[in-house]
């Protein structure tokens, strides 16, 4: 491997997006791997991106048997990244709402600081979700910073990197959450250890095409999450 820098992105039922996503990562012309970690979409995402490997040696497919969680698929990435020896790795999603022009200032960030994430709601950040779902996503972070005390002010956004010889003793598999409160736990313990989290500010843009995958429940699984991180920071567990 001559890479030292690995983008990932997990897919389910992507197929209307991914083709888009992987000619916007080449057109970056970066000296990176691109890793698609694949949950057996019905859509046959996973079809779409067999046949572009073709004419990009630099991409990665693993096709999992069923759907098993976006959580799961981050550890596995992350697993993945150490045990090939990159020195950086890349977090985002791929239905377009992260725009991958993010990745030269999030590499050229990497190189000062263990671990960056782009935040909505940092000064200059911004997004155009409206109604119901910007107001759980807005007061939502507010109280995550109030109730854990942190500092930063993007908890739950799966666009981020990892400088990983930098991050100490951190693993993944140490994060119980499941979900987007998967993003927010791992946050927490990355703070927790000490981590620097430097935020870069982004424009999160509503996707176009597909449907979200965020469920209704997850509003009270991040309260419930919220809550149990706080009780284990009392206790010191």
């Amino acid at each position: 491997m001559t890479m030292n820098t690995l983008i990932f992105t997990a897919t389910y039922n992507e197929a209307e997006n991914i083709k888009d996503y992987l000619k916007k990562i080449d057109a970056l012309n970066l000296s990176a791997d691109v890793l698609i970690i694949d949950d057996n979409s019905p859509d046959n995402t996973w079809k779409i991106v067999q046949e572009y490997k073709t004419i990009n040696k630099n991409l990665r497919l693993i096709i999992r048997n069923k759907k098993e969680g976006l959580d799961t698929a981050h550890k596995m990435a992350f697993e993945y990244s150490i045990k090939n020896n990159y020195k950086y790795l890349i977090t985002m999603d791929a239905d377009l709402t992260h725009d991958p022009k993010k990745i030269s200032e999030m590499l050229f960030e990497l190189k000062k600081n263990p671990f960056v994430i782009c935040s909505r709601y940092t000064k200059g950040g911004s997004t155009d979700i409206t109604g119901f779902r910007l107001f759980i996503s807005y007061f939502g972070t507010k109280f995550m910073k109030l109730v854990l005390n942190m500092k930063c002010d993007e908890f739950s956004c799966a666009y981020r990197g990892y400088s990983l010889a930098e991050l100490g003793d951190f693993d993944m598999k140490n994060i119980s959450s499941k979900g987007y409160s998967f993003f927010m736990e791992m946050t927490f313990h990355l703070h927790n250890q000490g981590i620097i989290i430097k935020e870069i500010p982004f424009f999160a843009k509503q996707r176009s095409v597909g449907k979200s995958k965020i469920p209704n429940i997850e509003i009270f699984r991040t309260l419930f999450n919220i809550f149990r991180l706080k009780l284990k920071k009392i206790l010191n567990f």
